[in-house]
């Protein structure tokens, strides 16, 4: 038990080191899993044939928890169908919580008291009261769209005064403008923009001043600012007269006044296939990572106050495989990566958005709509089904509400197969859900299942599924899943939700869950944390976390603990538990991810400056100054990149290498000696490429020495 773990140093304090091999992490994690099993034994009998797939899932790796907005649409005032009462009906059967209106690009030529768009079409019945008509029938929130575009603050500072202040409707979100960066700034244009300057820094201005006039109104409502997705562009790129990209340039000037940020993410063009969308899912994580970053450089303390939001999302953008079955796998795996990953909305692109190329995929029609919904529309002589009748992503996205409700916790779970996604849920009550998805279009794939933190009950687990021959959701319980074995039909998505053994897991122990823990302060190897005190906890316990693993990292007896002996320029991801006075844990806390940062008294210094970049590529100064008291003869350089999509195409002033993320450059023949005391600078640059986000290295060493800077 937990017993066995020693107490912490201090009353009211604590201490902690990072494992620093995996024997001792491995031992950590034991004794913080006391009640990790994959159930009770089996009986002997005869061998069962290996299974396809190994999913582990660990309900102490928290990721976050279920937000009440977690899934939502989009909804457009040029969709007919908007408000047909079966859309709320059906949004309500999938647990919609969040709906965005008034529909993409629209929202920067869209008049809301005129219900105008000049330009554009507006279909009859789709006005802003009607659409809360809908929202209210589906339970969900609205997420609103000022008018940046052609609109002003003042319009929207009435807008808020009409919905909440005359009609009550408590719209809590509100973006200010759309795809903003598309407003022609970087060459490509198709957002609408009135506004003569249209770079990064007026646009940060106009987001404080509708700021001011919005809460002005009403101050409990949330703004949100536009930002571009790292990777894609124009990501990282710098136009003439700006201070830098559009990121950097806006939340520079507004992460005071926002509270949530707002980004789009579709896996590829119209020619993308499920395969390159699931490739290109695997990097979502580190993208919504740099987001992150992004907020953390320019908030500060105060970062953990905005949210991210991903507003638009779905495999292409417009033309075909859209709406066959593996889109609706994607959906699936989608919201449920976006969620892990520390959003609090999922807006699928479209509710309806209407019919395009045809194309057959994997014997069945794909109508290239974008929408969730069918509009009911034809292209030659191929009409899609009846309006409202649902598509894949829909199924799909109504999968992931079999695993919980606001307020559950999202928990870490990793598969072995590349074709079998898994995502898990554990309930307040206890029970644990698992989502299994087989991308495999022509085979069933068998799965074996374990746990740690979770003690499966004998008792037969609630079983929903989505496949071949299925016509909605579907409760197969009882149809041959145990707790530790299961089979996935081929390109379908099984819900398993699992009760724990009587007397194991959090609603045996008398601790409630802790507070997420907070940063006060970081330096190179240490990281002082605090969190808010839970009921009935005795002690608390600091795990790190890395996918599915866990280790033991500090523990205390009061809130709040430092961390040592961490590597200058890490990244770490913890969660904190909380013990009974009999040793049972708690839930774990929400995550909490911070990086070190460089020693201020190191023996070198370097800078590391992005000088320009293009979306996919850019071109970096690196110089470096030997601060120590003797010179320096045949330097060498190295860095880690943060990012697998990162590298050195090719560089001056010294020779380059590159293996896996590690770079080493090297002086170049002739080189002179780095002079002590900082009396000299050795400068080089390159050309790389970025296959993703491009955030800088966060460590880099002169002959082995950390430097300073970055």
């Amino acid at each position: 038990m937990l017993t066995q773990i020693r107490r912490a140093r201090a009353a009211g304090s604590g201490t902690g080191r990072v494992p620093r091999t995996a024997a001792a992490s491995a031992a950590a994690l034991a004794l913080l899993s006391p009640l990790g099993a994959a159930g009770p034994a089996s009986a002997a009998g005869p061998e069962a044939p290996a299974a396809d797939a190994a999913v582990q899932v660990n309900t102490q790796a928290a990721l976050g928890h279920l937000p009440d907005t977690a899934r939502g649409v989009n909804a457009a005032v040029w969709d007919s169908h908007m408000n047909d009462p079966e859309v709320a009906d059906l949004m309500k059967a999938a647990d919609v919580g969040a709906m965005r209106y008034p529909g993409g690009s629209y929202a920067d030529i869209y008049h809301w008291q005129t219900h105008t768009a000049p330009g554009g079409y507006v279909a009859p019945g789709t006005g802003f009261d009607a659409f809360m008509g809908t929202v209210s029938a589906t339970g969900a929130q609205p997420i609103l769209i000022a008018d940046y575009g052609s609109g002003t603050p003042e319009e929207a500072a009435d807008w808020v005064r009409y919905a909440n202040i005359t009609k009550k409707y408590g719209a809590r979100y509100w973006e200010i403008g759309n795809e903003i960066y598309g407003n022609g700034h970087y060459g490509s244009g198709w957002e609408h923009d009135d506004h003569a300057d249209k770079s990064p820094g007026e646009y940060a201005r106009q987001v404080r001043a509708y700021a001011e006039a919005m809460k002005a109104v009403d101050p409990t409502v949330r703004i949100g600012a536009v930002l571009t997705t790292p990777g894609y562009w124009p990501d990282g790129v710098v136009a003439e007269g700006d201070p830098g990209d559009w990121n950097n340039t806006v939340l520079s000037q507004v992460a005071d006044v926002i509270d949530f940020v707002s980004v789009h993410w579709y896996a590829g063009g119209s020619d993308t296939t499920a395969e390159d969308a699931t490739a290109a899912l695997a990097g979502l994580p580190g993208e919504l990572r740099e987001v992150r970053r992004q907020i953390d450089r320019y908030a500060g303390a105060d970062s953990p106050r905005i949210g991210i939001a991903l507003t638009e999302v779905n495999t292409n953008t417009g033309g075909a495989r859209l709406t066959a079955r593996p889109n609706g796998l994607f959906a699936a795996d989608a919201f449920m990566t976006a969620l892990e990953n520390g959003v609090f909305t999922v807006d699928w692109w479209n509710t309806h958005n209407g019919v395009d190329r045809i194309t057959t995929v994997d014997g069945e029609t794909d109508y290239g709509d974008m929408g969730m919904l069918s509009s009911g529309g034809c292209s030659d002589d191929v009409c899609e089904p009846a309006p409202n009748t649902p598509f894949h992503p829909y199924y799909g996205m109504k999968m992931t509400s079999e695993l919980g409700t606001a307020g559950d916790t999202l928990v870490a779970a990793d598969s072995s197969a590349r074709d079998i996604a898994a995502h898990a849920v554990q309930r307040r009550d206890g029970r644990l859900s698992v989502l299994l998805v087989n991308r495999n279009p022509d085979a069933a794939r068998t799965v074996d299942l374990s746990y740690d933190g979770f003690t499966p009950s004998g008792t037969a687990p609630e079983v929903s599924r989505y496949a071949p021959g299925d016509g909605d959701v579907t409760a197969v319980t009882g149809d041959g899943a145990s707790a530790s074995r299961v089979t996935v039909p081929a390109q379908g998505m099984l819900a398993l939700t699992l009760t724990p053994r009587a007397g194991t897991g959090p609603a045996a122990s008398a601790a409630q869950a802790p507070g997420t823990p907070l940063l006060e302060a970081v330096t190179d190897t240490t990281a002082r944390l605090s969190w808010q005190g839970s009921q009935g906890a005795a002690r608390y316990l600091v795990q790190a976390r890395e996918g599915t693993h866990t280790w033991l990292v500090g523990e205390a007896t009061g809130t709040s603990v430092t961390l040592r002996n961490l590597p200058p320029g890490s990244t770490h991801t913890v969660n904190v538990l909380a013990a009974d006075a009999a040793g049972r844990l708690s839930a774990p806390s929400a995550p909490l991810t911070f990086t070190t940062g460089t020693p201020a008294d190191a023996a070198c210094a370097v800078t590391y400056h992005p000088d320009t970049s293009w979306g996919n590529g850019f071109v970096a100064t690196v110089t470096v100054r030997n601060l120590a008291d003797t010179p320096i003869t045949g330097w060498t350089v190295d860095w880690d990149w943060p990012s697998d999509g990162q590298s050195v195409s090719s560089g001056w002033n010294a020779g380059f290498h590159q293996s896996g993320r590690h770079v080493r450059v090297t002086a170049p023949e002739g080189a002179g000696p780095l002079a002590p005391d900082g009396g000299s600078a050795a400068s080089f640059g390159f050309v790389g490429a970025n296959d993703g986000p491009n955030p800088q290295p966060t460590v880099i060493r002169l002959n082995g020495t950390v430097c300073s800077g970055g």
